[in-house]
């Protein structure tokens, strides 16, 4: 019988059997059978003797006795499934009370055969079946390993496309009055830096990496004139700019139940339903969209709240973003000296800003500098060093 066949060995390789019996005749016959069956074999005459075998040796299937002095079959059978479940054990044994099987059976033994072996035929084909059954473990082991793999895999092909599609929706807004779309990578690696120190929870700061870049999204709905004039905006055109947040809100709305519209959502009172650490990427994005102009004192737009009624989220972009566009040359203004931008910032706390992330700001200086320089705007036409 092609033993190897039955474990699925690649032409060429042995079944590798332990034989364990304190009986040295039947010890040698089960070996010189084996043997005749193109197996390896190694012997142990009791359970002590044969846990040390098994480590130098590596079977692919043990077969062993009950009844054996030193150590007994039921003992070698508790601990080899403590160093290797899987492995395959079949109790050749003498004694013939069905509740001994049974218990051997319930430690962890394959299949069991009585002695004396007469035929060996009844060896041939516990050894085949059990040899079969470590095949299609090891086979179904394998393929959860490598469906596993296949979903992780697909998981973060996903995870990147996410992140691509998120950060050219950012940049699309961004180059309306920008060249070069490098804020809304400033922004989300400033906002991420900013949740840490606050304490936010690794999942909850890639969400906000990531969602942070469409803060400014509705800018897509905002006319060039308005948008792009150089000068001050009359009261009329400053109201159309600050509707960029309702249409960044109803750009990332999910669907909707019907005979709702995005509008009803982005402008109800109150701020969008918040939910934490388990909040989703995209109801994230529009809460952030729609409430980064929201100020401390409660004087912010669109819907005028205040303190923490705000989500932390849209308070951190909130300082970033400000810091980060008084520091950068713009369509209605030159950028501002690096004291000039923090200043700005030192002054907010308290009325423009949530004092705890202008304090979070200031303890992550250094990195907020870092990115600043990481990513500084360049000419569309320049050398862009990713």
């Amino acid at each position: 019988m092609p033993f190897a066949k039955a474990l699925g060995l690649p032409p060429g390789q042995a079944v590798r059997v332990l034989v364990i019996d304190d009986e040295v005749m039947l010890r040698r016959t089960l070996a010189d059978y084996l043997e005749d069956m193109n197996c390896l074999t190694a012997l142990a005459a009791n359970g002590a003797e044969g846990l040390e075998v098994l480590e130098r040796f590596a079977p692919d299937v043990v077969m062993v006795d009950l009844n054996m002095p030193v150590m007994d079959g039921y003992a070698f059978i508790e601990r080899v499934r403590v160093r290797a479940p899987e492995l395959p054990l079949i109790v050749v044994s003498g004694v013939g009370a069905v509740d001994k099987a049974v218990e051997a059976i319930r430690l962890g033994a394959w299949d069991y055969i009585t002695k004396p072996v007469s035929r060996f035929a009844v060896v041939e084909h516990a050894l085949s079946r059990v040899l079969e059954r470590a095949r299609l473990l090891r086979e179904n082991r394998n393929y959860q390993h490598n469906l596993e793999a296949l979903v992780d895999a697909r998981t973060d092909e996903l995870r990147d496309t996410r992140r691509q599609i998120l950060y050219s929706l950012g940049k699309a807004a961004e180059y309306r009055d920008n060249e070069t779309g490098r804020h809304v990578i400033r922004v989300g690696e400033m906002c991420a830096a900013l949740g840490l120190s606050l304490g936010l929870d690794p999942a909850r700061v890639e969400m906000l990496r990531e969602a942070a870049p469409l803060h400014d999204i509705g800018k897509i709905g905002v006319p060039d004139h308005i948008l792009l004039k150089p000068g001050p905006l009359t009261p009329a055109e400053w109201a159309v700019m600050q509707r960029h947040c309702e249409y960044g809100c109803m750009i990332l709305s999910q669907p909707l139940a019907e005979g709702q519209t995005e509008a009803v959502v982005c402008t109800i009172a109150g701020p969008l339903p918040a939910r934490g650490a388990e909040q989703r990427l995209m109801p994230l994005a529009q809460t952030i969209a729609l409430s980064h102009h929201e100020r401390w004192d409660g004087t912010g737009y669109p819907k005028g709240l205040p303190g923490e009624s705000i989500a932390l989220e849209a308070r951190i972009v909130s300082v970033v973003d400000v810091y980060d566009a008084v520091g950068n040359h713009r369509p209605y203004k030159p950028a501002f000296p690096e004291d000039a931008c923090q200043r700005i910032i030192r002054q907010g706390a308290g009325t423009a800003f949530d004092p705890a992330v202008v304090e979070a700001f200031f303890a992550e200086l250094k990195t907020v500098l870092y990115y600043k320089d990481r990513w500084r705007d360049v000419p569309a036409h320049g050398v862009a060093k990713f």
